[in-house]
């Protein structure tokens, strides 16, 4: 009588981890199905995160040029509307250089660097798997964006464009509300990683039996 055919055998192979017909698996050893379980690719960027990211900038973009536009129509000939008394006041003010008007005689270098920000900020969050991240980067993304569109479109030329700054904060800075989205998206960054959340950190799952009796090799329980 062949091996194979002997229900016996089978029932005597089955329990010392060889598999009928196929290659014994020596006693301990993870066969190949339960192997591939265990490895399982790390999950790429999600689209759905992006998008998200997308959607903040957008939202962003859109409140901080309908700002601009009402600040050119309403402040003109230099007209200050105080918002809480003289701490913060609405007055229009272009800004061809970077904050605290600094570098106003270069406005292209700030031109490009703003081009170059976009880029870098779309491309990481493109590769970001966490969710308080995307919207951070959205904020960043947002702001950049709407500051960029300023320094290409606006007057006196293209690629020479002056930022519309509005808001007006006791005479020590004049902002808007990208500069305040650009703020928020950077305490939120440096929030994220003093609290050890990665950007591009794949959360770990749950494990299976966490909660169970540990075992050894041997099947026995561990106390």
């Amino acid at each position: 009588m062949n091996e194979n055919d002997d229900p016996e055998a089978k029932t005597v192979a089955a329990a010392d981890g060889a598999v009928p017909g196929g290659p014994a698996v020596a006693d301990g050893a993870v066969g190949p199905a339960a192997d591939d379980a265990l490895v399982a690719p790390a999950p790429g960027p999600t689209r759905r995160l992006f998008w998200s990211a997308l959607g903040v900038a957008l939202g962003l973009l859109v409140f901080d040029q309908s700002t601009k536009w009402w600040a050119v129509d309403a402040l003109a000939d230099s007209k200050s509307i105080p918002v809480f008394g003289d701490f913060i006041r609405f007055w229009l003010v272009y800004n061809p250089g970077a904050a605290f008007s600094m570098g106003t005689g270069v406005t292209w270098i700030f031109t490009v660097f703003a081009g170059i920000a976009v880029v870098a900020i779309a491309w990481y969050a493109w590769r970001v798997r966490s969710t308080p991240w995307s919207y951070a980067l959205g904020l960043l993304l947002g702001g950049a964006t709407s500051h960029f569109g300023d320094r290409l479109f606006r007057e006196p030329s293209f690629g020479r464009g002056h930022v519309v700054d509005f808001i007006d904060y006791s005479g020590f800075f004049v902002g808007n509300v990208a500069d305040i989205g650009i703020f928020a998206g950077a305490v939120s960054i440096v929030v994220l990683s003093f609290r050890g959340i990665e950007a591009t950190q794949v959360p770990a799952p749950a494990e299976a039996g966490s909660d169970s009796v540990e075992t050894g090799s041997d099947g026995k329980s561990r106390d």
